[in-house]
């Protein structure tokens, strides 16, 4: 079904033939009702093809990338470096609605980097100083004091973003659209890319 029809059956739904605007118009519904919207997991596959999932935070869509910010010396970014191929998951409970995405995911420029970690809480900035996300830790002892070592290392002064911390942007190559229906007969659209626009399709559930 091509994207530059109206296909949708159920009004309710708010979709549109453009997922990214479909997306707004779902995560604003998100932000009304749940706790932390934001949330979604990322899943990742390593150089061998063994896959590996967390949950990270969404902060924005630019230049139609899905962007989210780690500690670059983590496990998801060694994957991410072996294989950028990757997929998001926002499950939002009481909406009975999923939103899952499918692409490419590259590292940010630094100046987009720079300019998220300069809106972090100041506890935050030197959390990713202290830690080496994913490396063994000795105790919780040692990361406090850590802590501790920034707190008094950048006294009186801007926290500077580290070499070791940044950004990602997922560009989607495929969303799926969940909605919850009773006996399990859910709505499922799919959009896929392809030249010119994306081609929809409603799946069964």
């Amino acid at each position: 079904m091509a994207a530059g029809t109206n296909p949708w059956i159920d009004a309710e739904l708010r979709l549109e033939p453009d997922p990214y605007s479909s997306f707004e118009t779902w995560y604003a519904a998100a932000e009304a009702v749940v706790a932390q919207p934001h949330a979604m997991a990322l899943a990742t596959v390593d150089g061998e093809g063994r896959p590996s999932l967390r949950m990270v935070l969404f902060r924005q869509v630019a230049d139609g990338a899905f962007r989210f910010y780690t500690n670059c010396g983590s496990r998801k970014a060694a994957e991410l470096a072996a294989n950028p191929a990757a997929a998001l998951l926002f499950h939002w409970h009481p909406l009975g609605r999923q939103v899952r995405l499918e692409g490419r995911v590259s590292p940010l420029a630094d100046e987009d980097s720079d300019a998220y970690f300069a809106t972090r809480d100041r506890e935050s900035q030197l959390g990713a100083w202290a830690s080496r996300q994913s490396a063994p830790l000795a105790s919780r002892e040692a990361l406090q004091a850590e802590m501790a070592r920034m707190r008094e290392r950048f006294a009186d002064r801007p926290v500077p973003r580290p070499e070791h911390w940044g950004g990602y942007g997922l560009v989607p190559e495929r969303f799926e659209f969940w909605q919850n229906r009773p006996n399990r007969l859910h709505d499922r659209f799919r959009y896929e890319r392809e030249s010119g626009g994306w081609r929809v399709e409603r799946l069964s559930p």
